[in-house]
């Protein structure tokens, strides 16, 4: 969900203090990711398909794995293409913020979806040393290089989204991981080629689950972040707060609030205590002031919706300050 500023309201607080609020309604255009989650979850689909069953006919554990995790990844994708696109609905009376945070619990699902299945893999992957089984190393092989060059294509969908949405850098990390993984299972195949050492498909089975687990816990802990209204990692709340008091007639702030709407879009509650003397000495009224900062923060820190409470004097009691 993304806002726009199209309005600002004032009216005189208890205190004598002016109550501002600048508000995102004009939606800010969200790039649309359907065309790159459907290519994905074909391609992805097909190679699974594909992998599985030359895993099965090869007995390979490492692409039996690799198909498994694949699959995980399927299911990852279609979970963040919903949330994409209930995160383009507007907000209704039930849910007046929309329905945005469906994409930050997307990556979370998607986080612990694959660390449980890298526990499974290296379950299993543990108890096959006791036991190697003799696997084709060049069929493997052919079938790895496959996958290297689909999930390096379904992760270049996501490339430029991932920056500023948290929900795509969950897809891209998959894809990127399952192209590190499928090189892990080349290389492994083209060792028991060369060694003859079956006990190596395993390996890398373990290895791969290993790489794969550290990426998914890193979208675990910032989507929980998000998910408990963290400040969003694109967000410093200090700089914001000294660009706060750096704007005109702005005396002190306080009750400095920021949080995510979803994983693209990021709100602000303030209070800024801005004298009467000062604010009679600044060119414009309240509203073009408020207008000015809810502009600012949107163009320096990527926060589109704004609410201002503007005081003339700070709060005498700490009850008195309730946003």
């Amino acid at each position: 969900m993304s806002q726009g500023k199209s309005d600002t309201s004032h009216n005189a607080g208890n205190r004598g203090a002016a109550h501002a609020h600048a508000h995102d309604h004009a939606a800010v255009p969200v790039r649309d990711l359907g065309p790159a989650f459907r290519w994905a979850v074909g391609l992805n689909s097909a190679y699974v398909l594909a992998e599985a069953l030359a895993g099965l006919l090869t007995g390979s554990l490492a692409l039996l794995a690799d198909a498994a995790h694949n699959l995980t990844d399927v299911a990852g994708l279609l979970i963040a293409w919903g949330a994409a696109a209930l995160a383009r609905r507007a907000g209704n009376a039930s849910y007046t913020w929309g329905l945005g945070r469906a994409t930050i619990l997307a990556a979370m699902l998607n986080a612990t979806a694959i660390l449980v299945g890298v526990v499974g893999v290296i379950w299993t992957a543990a108890g096959r040393f006791a036991d190697p089984v003799e696997v084709p190393g060049l069929t493997i092989m052919g079938v790895a290089s496959i996958g290297i060059a689909i999930n390096t294509g379904t992760a270049l969908l996501f490339l430029r989204a991932r920056r500023n949405d948290l929900n795509a850098k969950g897809a891209f990390l998959h894809m990127a991981a399952d192209a590190a993984v499928s090189g892990a299972v080349v290389l492994g195949a083209a060792g028991i080629l060369l060694t003859g050492w079956d006990w190596l498909d395993p390996a890398v089975a373990i290895a791969v689950s290993l790489l794969i687990a550290g990426t998914a816990w890193g979208l675990l802990r910032d989507s929980l972040r998000l998910e408990l209204d963290g400040v969003p990692g694109h967000v410093d709340q200090e700089t914001v707060s000294a660009w706060l008091l750096k704007q005109p007639g702005v005396s002190e702030i306080h009750d400095l609030h920021i949080w995510p709407l979803s994983t693209t879009s990021t709100a602000l509650a303030v209070h800024l205590v801005r004298p009467r003397q000062a604010a009679d000495q600044t060119p414009g009224s309240v509203d073009d002031f408020i207008a000015a900062i809810a502009d600012g923060l949107e163009r320096e820190f990527a926060i589109g919706h704004a609410t201002l409470q503007v005081e003339e004097r700070p709060c005498g009691r700490a009850d008195d300050c309730r946003l």
